[in-house]
């Protein structure tokens, strides 16, 4: 028999274990799924506060430098990942034909001047041309009434009455014609015989010649528009010709440095800008960066596809869309150095707190 019997008739064994176990194993069941619901219920209510997103990079200013005006490289001053300053030489383009141009746009300038101060000393002889024919025309008058009166007696002949009435009205129309020559060229003066030449437009047009080639001769020393890293410069050699607007190599950065970001749609519910952000990226693991959210994009990506969706033709399949939020990160002496391109973990604290109402429809 697997129990015994005490001299005071109790019995002994497995029956209070078996007893203790019939009371525990609902207790224990009934505990274990509280234990579950309570870490639910926690887990869900501490869940709603926190996004985090694994589809975010690290994005950087970056540009392909160019000039503005085409030309020969003459020298290229910096290496393959060479790290430059805000105005430090990165090429120069040879200038022998554009300082030939500065010359004759100088020499142009000089011109034109001189033109200027010519016409308005042809205007007063014009006027003094003028006035001699004046005078002449007023002694055509006098003399065509003088024969005039003298015909009638006949001191003169008609033929020679004629002729004075001739010589007086081509003298009148020569004048006329001076007068208007006069007028013209006041014209061409602004209206104004005695005006400053160096206001005139024919002195600012060719003096804007000058400040062009000057303004070319400068550019032909292309400097750094912003600190960053130089990168793909071996693109781009000495005795390469390089047409304006293309690119030479690339300048990266390391100042303008931003996350980006590309959480569904359905995530962005409770996000703000403002809100603190712990970045984490894969290249250096453990190391965390702070920072906040600095914009949400006003549209998802596909808004400005070449091609967006027809939504309206019928033919319609719903996709969740990204949109992308810019994060600011604060970065600390002694940070790692970030690159564009990065792979980031973004966790965002929305401060949302979930409550029991909340399962209320």
């Amino acid at each position: 028999m697997s129990s015994a019997t005490t001299a005071g008739g109790a019995v002994s064994g497995p029956a209070p274990a078996r007893s203790r176990a019939k009371v525990l194993r609902p207790i224990l069941m009934l505990g274990g799924i509280a234990i579950v619901a309570v870490g639910t219920a926690w887990w869900w209510l501490q869940g709603g506060r926190y996004l985090s997103i694994d589809d975010s990079y690290v994005r950087a200013a970056k540009l392909a430098v160019a000039d503005d005006i085409s030309g020969i490289v003459g020298e290229v001053a910096v290496k393959e990942g060479q790290h430059v300053k805000k105005g430090d030489l990165l090429f120069r383009l040879l200038d022998r034909q554009l300082q030939i141009s500065l010359v004759a746009a100088k020499a142009n300038l000089a011109q034109t001047a001189l033109t200027l101060e010519a016409m308005k000393r042809d205007y007063v002889r014009m006027q003094r041309d003028a006035d001699v024919k004046a005078a002449q025309v007023q002694a055509d008058e006098a003399s065509y009434e003088r024969f005039a009166n003298l015909v009638k007696g006949g001191g003169v002949t008609r033929a020679e009455t004629d002729d004075a009435r001739f010589k007086l009205a081509a003298d009148k129309a020569s004048l006329e014609s001076l007068r208007q020559q006069a007028e013209v060229q006041l014209a061409r003066l602004g209206g104004d015989a005695n005006v400053d030449v160096t206001t005139m437009p024919q002195y600012q047009w060719a003096k804007s010649q000058i400040d062009e080639e000057q303004r070319k001769l400068e550019h032909t020393l292309v400097k750094a528009p912003f600190s960053g890293i130089v990168t793909n410069v071996d693109a781009t050699q000495p005795g390469m010709f390089l047409t304006a607007g293309t690119g030479a190599f690339g300048l990266i950065s390391d100042e303008r440095q931003w996350v980006e970001a590309n959480p569904k749609e359905t995530d962005l519910t409770y996000v703000q800008p403002g809100d603190p952000v712990k970045v984490t990226v894969d290249t250096y693991p453990g190391h965390v960066w702070h920072g906040v959210v600095d914009s949400i994009a006003p549209a998802s990506a596909s808004e400005f596809s070449v091609l967006p969706a027809q939504n309206s033709s019928g033919n319609w399949v719903k996709v969740v869309q990204r949109l992308p939020i810019r994060i600011r990160v604060d970065r600390q002496p002694g940070d790692p150095d970030l690159r564009a391109g990065m792979s980031v973990i973004a966790d965002i604290d929305t401060g949302h707190v979930r409550h029991f109402a909340d399962l209320i429809p």
